[in-house]
């Protein structure tokens, strides 16, 4: 047997041990609209300090199917511990407080394997300590399914999220030789094969140019009109503007706003929670939000003879 059939063979097994299939509760279907998380009174606390909610009350939200849901907020608000705690990574403990609910259920009542068919999670950094082959990698978001009967369905999920997300062209490349963007687009290529009903993705294009950029948050539009309900931390407020149904904006590990991006994203409020003057105004083509930090102009003087900009 070569090297490479053992290492992966041996890989299956694990895969198996890790997710059993005895006692596996299959996920079901969700109706557009329907809630599939949702946080009450959430209260968390790291490093003692309060980082989401206070003493004062917690965070609530409702994630629902058929809709992309943008976290936005300045560095440090609490949008990944959010997301953290909506995907259950979260441990509870004694300086927390309410509870985060995944399809109907306490999250943390879920068992491990059930929980990996009904929440997948991309977090901001991927990084894997052997040099798998790309396809191995996205393959990897199958290994929930393993044993089950939708495990038949595995090369069709992975060659349709490969496609998605434009990572097939280096599909036998090693994960360890790809530019950081071209890691972001396997991470959530391995997210998207895992077809669980509820996407949580924390930054997911913060390493890419302009063009994947948008292509990403295509992907989430088109798993929400699927029906899947879709989670994203962003700090593109245009890019969440364009895409999302829905934004939550953070501040100070509380929700300042939320509702459609036409309707948070006003100057005052984007204004106070990023501590720099913003204007807000209709795309003149679309009407989708436009926001614009306020800086000082620039007027060009002559000095010398020569043309040359200054500050106004």
């Amino acid at each position: 047997m070569r090297a490479g059939t053992a290492v992966k063979a041996a890989a299956h097994r694990v895969v198996r041990n890790l997710f059993p299939v005895r006692g596996r509760e299959s996920p079901a279907p969700f109706a557009p609209g329907d809630v599939v998380a949702e946080a009450r009174d959430l209260r968390i606390r790291l490093g003692g300090r309060d980082v989401l909610g206070g003493t004062d009350g917690g965070v609530d939200l409702v994630v629902r199917a058929g809709e992309v849901l943008a976290l936005v907020g300045p560095n440090g608000a609490g949008k990944s511990t959010l997301l953290a705690a909506l995907a259950a990574d979260l441990p509870p403990g004694p300086a927390n407080g309410g509870g985060v609910r995944i399809a109907g259920r306490a999250a943390h009542d879920w068992s491990a394997p059930e929980l990996a068919l009904r929440r997948a999670v991309l977090p901001q950094a991927a990084t894997l300590s052997f040099p798998f082959p790309v396809e191995d990698v996205v393959r990897m978001g199958r290994a929930p399914w393993a044993g089950t009967a939708s495990e038949e369905d595995d090369d069709t999920a992975v060659a349709e999220a490969m496609a998605a997300t434009e990572v097939g062209e280096f599909a036998r490349r090693p994960f360890s030789a790809l530019s950081g963007g071209e890691r972001a687009r396997v991470a959530l290529a391995r997210v998207l094969a895992q077809r669980a009903p509820l996407l949580l993705l924390d930054e997911p294009t913060a390493a890419l140019d302009l063009r994947h950029q948008e292509l990403v948050l295509r992907v989430c539009r088109a798993r929400a009109a699927a029906g899947d309900a879709v989670v994203v931390v962003l700090h593109d407020l245009g890019l969440a503007a364009a895409h999302a149904d829905r934004a939550a904006v953070l501040y100070e590990g509380r929700i300042a706003a939320d509702g459609p991006p036409a309707d948070v994203f006003g100057g005052q409020l984007l204004s106070r929670v990023y501590r720099q003057p913003v204007e807000v105004f209709p795309h003149p083509r679309t009407g989708t939000p436009l926001v614009v930090p306020v800086r000082t102009g620039r007027v060009r003087t002559v000095s010398g003879g020569h043309g040359a900009e200054g500050d106004r």
